[in-house]
């Protein structure tokens, strides 16, 4: 009788395709599946920068060292703002001084309340400068409000470069309308914008 049998003697047997299909495995809702990249972290950096100095630049530039994206915003009170430069002029030279980062830096305004704002664009993290000690009381008493207000949002300090340690846009722009020397302390075309300005001014 022939060999039911191979020659390894093995049974050989026919292989059919199952029936059964694999199920995809999803993650539950509110959950992230293992393996997936988190969310890209955008923050914002609030100010008046009226204009923006040499120490708003060196914040800006360490902050995109942290966060991949970075949100510049003008805050200014339209009922109250006495401001040297409009909210337009100083977005303006806020994004003369990024030009060469792309959308990693977006340049916006606002008016209201800063954390309204935040939540309003995606945000979870403010970024705050703090140059010399008088600051901190300030910052600590508006990062416990914001806070409170929305308890998601975070805020993060970080040091003025020792360059720029006692630099602020008040400061800087009282000396230049006496025509003291700011070269240092603001971009070129932040002092060309100061040299036009004071020259149309009338002098007492």
């Amino acid at each position: 009788m022939p060999s039911t049998r191979s020659g390894s003697g093995k049974k050989s047997a026919s292989r059919r395709p199952s029936s059964r299909r694999s199920a995809s495995v999803r993650p539950a809702p509110g959950t992230r599946a293992r393996g997936a990249a988190e969310p890209a972290q955008m923050a914002v950096y609030p100010g008046s920068f009226d204009p923006i100095t040499n120490g708003h630049v060196d914040i800006i530039r360490r902050s995109l060292r942290v966060f991949p994206r970075l949100t510049i915003a003008v805050a200014y009170n339209p009922n109250k703002d006495a401001a040297m430069f409009t909210p337009a002029e100083r977005v303006d030279m806020i994004r003369e001084a990024f030009s060469d980062v792309g959308d990693r830096v977006v340049v916006d305004s606002f008016t209201g309340l800063l954390v309204d704002y935040a939540d309003r664009i995606g945000a979870r993290v403010i970024v705050r400068g703090l140059r010399a000690v008088s600051d901190f009381e300030y910052e600590f008493q508006m990062t416990m409000m914001n806070r409170h207000l929305k308890p998601h949002i975070e805020t993060v300090f970080m040091m003025a470069d020792e360059s720029y340690f006692y630099t602020s846009s008040r400061l800087v722009k009282e000396v230049a309308s006496f025509g003291g020397d700011v070269r240092n302390l603001v971009p070129d075309f932040v002092l060309e914008r100061f040299v036009s300005r004071f020259a149309r001014k009338p002098r007492g």
